[in-house]
């Protein structure tokens, strides 16, 4: 894919930075090569932080029953996931599995954001200032962007009533944030529905314990 192509994909990089990248990543390594070191290097970390816990077949299977049920219309990144092989596995395909359900939700996020009318550096500012950073300019993914453009976007925030003049939100920003959310969590919810509700029980049983030693090493 052309620059264009991944910058739309992604949706939220700034301008000219995909195309600092691309195509140029490929002459470094190809995709193929990119996507199969990815996967290696993935499984391998969670294998060393989690181990084989006894529930760890059973969930990378009902993840993967999940992961693989919905339907890719309009969800770019899922549907490209969907065309790579499933790892046999458990952990390889516990991660693989993990990271179509989050790409699934991203392409989700995305339609929320363009239907709400915000951008890709107005959205890094409503998480900055909805994860407690202020000034939102100095979030680490937009405090390299030039001054103008920053200025940009908290005007054209501060001219739809989204954040006041010191640069917090205001209540129909937050209510826009939240109405964001609320979507997202909706239109990720169709690959779940493919489990059954002990299923879905015992996937959350079995993911637990295993969350919480990837969070406790510091994962995200």
């Amino acid at each position: 894919m052309p620059a264009e192509v991944v910058h739309a994909a992604f949706y939220s990089f700034a301008e000219g930075e995909a195309a600092r990248h691309i195509p140029s990543a490929w002459a470094t390594i190809p995709p193929e090569e990119s996507i199969a070191a990815r996967l290696r290097g993935s499984a391998a970390s969670v294998r060393r932080i989690v181990g084989d816990p006894p529930g760890l077949t059973r969930a990378a299977d009902l993840l993967t029953k999940a992961a693989t049920s919905a339907p890719t219309n309009g969800r770019m990144m899922y549907a490209g996931m969907r065309t790579l092989d499933i790892p046999s596995d458990p952990v390889a395909r516990l991660w693989h599995s993990a990271t179509m359900l989050r790409e699934h939700r991203g392409d989700g996020h995305i339609a929320a954001l363009v239907g709400a009318g915000i951008g890709g550096t107005e959205a890094h500012v409503i998480s900055a200032l909805a994860h407690g950073i202020y000034p939102a300019e100095s979030f680490g993914r937009i405090h390299h962007l030039p001054k103008k453009r920053l200025a940009e976007v908290m005007t054209g925030l501060r001219d739809r009533g989204l954040i006041d003049a010191d640069g917090r939100f205001t209540d129909a920003g937050r209510e826009l944030r939240q109405s964001i959310e609320d979507l997202t969590d909706e239109l990720a919810a169709p690959p779940y529905e493919a489990l059954t509700a002990a299923e879905l029980d015992e996937l959350i049983a079995e993911l637990e314990p295993i969350t919480a030693k990837l969070v406790a090493a510091g994962s995200r």
